[in-house]
């Protein structure tokens, strides 16, 4: 049980081109018994940071503290953190019981044999590999292998669990299982755990918070709506939603104060005359991008009236439980979530309509999420961004 605070870390490693670092004065304050996720594409950041809790990596620059006291220059074995490695850095000399076992026969945590096994048979039976625990890694899959190395961290009790990327390697239905099992380990163990993923469902699906991690650097912290629903860029919002959020550039024009928008070869018009248009240009935006998730287009395969946007069907993708359709509208790729009973073939017309209520708007320069509100403010006022 312990809060975990990193205040302006950076990570340099040898080699890196100056003025880049694989974490860069990043701060977080995460805490007690909390589960946090780290998420952001491959090379963020995610692990340097998790190995940096551990003492595997020292800071440049910064400090790191656990349950208040600075760590910085404490060896790994006495910070008492537990680690799943993404590798699953396992003993291939030792059977399955004795790699889950040995964090609980090491000096500074040493158990009796009792409750060392009444310890391994309850992990074993929760991974469900209590079948395995004579076998050697060599003849594991990789999938059995990450469970065990997963047990392995949940042995004993420290102050912190790290995480990364524990379900990797399991098959589909496994890993959506030990999703709740995680989630729900980690309220009885009454433990701090930060979990790394690249997988938007597990970190939505398991994180009190998350932090959206790239290049080194937060894009975004907050809860899983807050990701969804206010995205604080354009960034961010493609990392989360299946199928992926579209996004379009749009050009702004006003006539008596009311804002249109000319994209995908067309001008609509989305706001009443409430002087959005003007607000917009005084507030130093010249240009919009929107996001329209898949689940607010709306589809026909019949010619429809007047609102209604032609394109072509690019590709057709069904997945069980809906289709992902992705329509082709004078260049720009458009999705759309569609029932499971949809058919269409490629290249056959198909009719869209958005819901706008739902739309985000972004600055089409800084590529920043325009706050709504800007929109319902009269012109000459000076909303927030």
């Amino acid at each position: 049980m312990a809060r975990i605070q990193l205040e302006n870390i950076t990570k340099r490693y040898k080699g890196m081109k100056e003025g880049t670092a694989a974490v860069d004065r990043l701060s977080l304050d995460i805490k007690d018994n909390e589960f946090f996720v780290l998420f952001g594409p491959a090379g963020a950041g995610k692990t340097t940071v998790l190995k940096t809790i551990a003492g595997i990596e020292f800071p440049n620059e910064g400090q790191v503290k656990i349950g208040g006291e600075i760590v910085n220059l404490i060896e790994p074995m006495y910070r008492n953190v537990s680690m799943v490695f993404e590798n699953y850095a396992l003993y291939p000399h030792l059977s399955v019981y004795d790699n889950i076992a040995f964090p609980l026969r090491s000096p500074l945590h040493r158990k009796d044999e009792e409750a060392i096994k009444k310890a391994v048979e309850r992990v074993v039976t929760m991974m469900k590999i209590d079948g395995l625990c004579e076998r050697k890694p060599s003849q594991l899959s990789n999938g059995q292998r990450q469970r065990v190395a997963i047990g392995r961290c949940l042995v004993r009790d420290p102050k912190v669990f790290l995480m990364d990327e524990p379900l990797a390697h399991l098959d589909a239905k496994l890993r959506h299982f030990m999703r709740g099992e995680l989630k729900e380990m980690q309220s009885a163990f009454n433990t701090t755990t930060i979990y790394v993923t690249h997988d938007f469902m597990e970190a939505m699906s398991l994180a009190d918070r998350i932090a959206v991690m790239n290049n080194g650097k937060i894009e975004q912290l907050g809860s899983s709506l807050d990701m969804y629903y206010t995205p604080v860029n354009e960034f961010v919002a493609r990392l989360f939603g299946e199928p992926e959020i579209t996004i379009f550039p749009a050009e702004l024009s006003s006539e008596n104060g009311a804002l249109s928008l000319k994209a995908l070869g067309q001008e609509q018009p989305l706001f009443p005359e409430n002087g959005a248009g003007r607000a917009l240009r005084e507030a130093g935006i010249t240009s919009v991008d929107v996001g329209i998730r898949g689940i607010d287009v709306g589809f026909s395969l019949a010619p429809q009236g007047a609102g209604w946007i032609r394109g072509t069907v690019y590709a057709f993708e069904p997945i069980g439980n809906k289709v992902i359709m992705t329509a082709d509208v004078n260049g720009e790729k458009i999705r759309i979530a569609a029932p499971n009973s949809t058919s269409a073939d490629l290249d056959e017309a198909v009719y869209l309509k958005f819901n706008m209520k739902n739309a985000l708007f972004f600055d089409g320069g800084k590529k920043t999420l325009i706050d709504k509100s800007l929109f319902n403010n009269p012109a000459g006022c000076n909303p927030p961004l």
